[in-house]
């Protein structure tokens, strides 16, 4: 098939060339064989949960690199003075947030390969921090960095809603968003701490070691993307063609309307619906957790150096128990949450953990019980991400309100890492407490957020259930109703 076509030309091609499954009723009408179901399950998990981990672990690593450069001297070798390196991190941010949307509206049009273009894109960005002398350069591939990274988590989780269905998208994006940053904070506390240790290479010297060196790892996870990252159902070499149909029934049978696993045509309209209440409520919690998630991954390292006399490398170290410890428990949550079928449940619980670690953050001074804190805190909110993205992502339909409210949950969400780059400035250690403050109340506000939240949805599924909805479909044309999406009286809200 030509690479040349975009997404919706392909699978005009695909179709002409061996029919769509829609040219077979029978394939439709008959039930889903369980084992085969499992046995594409087990495929799909093992192509594409390993190499998007990877994917966003590089995609995080390369985001909070600077923040081992911070303590490694980066500031000192620039020049800079007062808050220039929080505002490099705000320019960082707005660029994410600005480019987000339009990029998994790309994503949707040109593919999978978009993804791998993203991914090595932002390596070079990262590979190019090595080598800046001043501020201004700096800058210039922190812009870079945000454009490239603005899109990638939006198009992981809209390459996942493709193959996966509604209840079991929670578990597969836990996986590789809740394990790729504790990886990613783990290993990037000991590649810095193991770079900062040897040698220099010839001009690379210091924190540039850690640019350039977690710069070429992804630069070459881009290139391997290129080639192997799946494509969509419809047209993937992945899958045979008995895969494919039962990939395409499975997403059929997800759908209210069914559309044989093709998309409808982007609109201004569609676009413009995907920002709905239940949007608005995961965007502002999204906003609210990323003020310690991104707070923490980019400043904890000076966190923890605030807590002792440590020298760089044994406070990068000290950063590691932390992220992995966050890992094991954001993948049991999830799985907690795909088990139960419920959502709102397990995130009440998880943000409790975060509100005890920043109440202890501000109840003592004592550095054992700080460094505990740090624990909880991050252990709470690391989950918290995944969790509402997914939540968003599983109420939104059709196709293009899916990749709309996904990149706004990331894109519009990421206001708040712009407060928590603010949030911890170097005149608050080693208390910290204006930070700590701000994230123990947004922990709160977010876990209130959820409680209301899943009232509204449990009445908004009650109405539907009584027929109160039931006008929406009233002389609806076929087309009209296939774009009805989640505004269908018979979409239910996952609570």
């Amino acid at each position: 098939m030509d690479l040349s076509l975009t997404i919706p030309q392909a699978e005009a091609a695909a179709i002409s060339e061996k029919g769509s499954i829609g040219d077979s009723p029978e394939l439709l009408q008959q039930p889903i064989d369980p084992e085969a179901e499992k046995r594409l399950l087990f495929k799909l998990d093992l192509a594409i949960l390993p190499l998007f981990t990877i994917v966003y672990c590089c995609n995080f690593v390369d985001r909070t690199a600077i923040g081992n450069a911070k303590i490694a001297g980066i500031e000192k070798d620039l020049g800079m003075k007062g808050s220039e390196f929080n505002i490099a991190l705000t320019i960082f941010y707005v660029c994410f947030i600005l480019a987000d949307v339009p990029s998994n509206l790309l994503m949707k049009k040109f593919g999978s390969i978009w993804i791998a273009v993203l991914v090595i894109a932002f390596g070079a960005a990262s590979l190019g921090s090595a080598f800046v002398r001043t501020y201004h350069q700096l800058i210039a591939t922190r812009v870079l960095l945000g454009i490239a990274e603005g899109g990638t988590l939006a198009a992981l989780v809209y390459l996942l809603s493709r193959y996966y269905r509604r209840t079991e998208l929670v578990f597969r994006t836990g996986i590789f968003f809740g394990i790729a940053p504790s990886l990613a904070g783990a290993f990037g506390g000991l590649l810095a701490s193991g770079l900062l240790s040897l040698n220099d290479f010839g001009e690379v010297k210091g924190w540039r070691k850690i640019f350039f060196v977690e710069g070429i790892i992804t630069l070459i996870i881009g290139i391997i993307c290129l080639f192997i990252i799946p494509a969509d159902p419809l047209v993937t070499r992945l899958l045979n063609d008995a895969e494919r149909n039962l990939a395409i029934a499975r997403l059929n049978a997800d759908q209210i309307v069914k559309t044989d696993g093709r998309r409808e045509p982007t609109s201004l309209k569609l676009v413009l619906q995907s920002f709905n209440i239940w949007t608005a409520v995961c965007v502002t919690g999204y906003c609210l957790i990323n003020i310690s998630f991104q707070g923490l991954g980019l400043f904890l390292p000076t966190v923890v150096n605030s807590f002792g006399h440590f020298t760089v490398v044994e406070a990068q170290l000290r950063t590691v128990p932390p992220y992995v410890l966050s890992g094991i428990w954001s993948v049991s949550l999830v799985y907690w949450s795909f088990r139960i079928k419920r959502r709102a449940m397990p995130a009440v619980v998880t943000l409790c953990i975060e509100i005890l670690g920043y109440a202890m953050s501000i109840s003592t001074k004592n550095p054992h019980a700080r460094y505990a804190a740090c624990f909880f805190s991050l252990i709470g909110t690391t989950p918290m991400g995944p969790m509402l993205l997914i939540w968003g992502t599983e109420n939104a339909a059709p196709d293009t309100m899916r990749a709309v409210t996904t990149a706004a949950i990331t894109g519009f969400g990421t206001i708040g890492a712009i407060i928590g780059v603010w949030s911890y400035r170097p005149e608050d250690a080693p208390d910290f407490h204006q930070g700590n403050s701000l994230n123990l109340a947004a922990a709160c506000i977010t876990a209130a957020m959820v409680i209301l939240g899943a009232l509204y949805l449990r009445k908004e599924n009650r109405i539907r259930e009584e027929g109160q909805r039931d006008y929406r479909v009233e002389g609806k044309t076929p087309e009209e109703l296939t774009v009805l999406g989640y505004r269908h009286p018979e979409f239910r809200y996952q609570v």
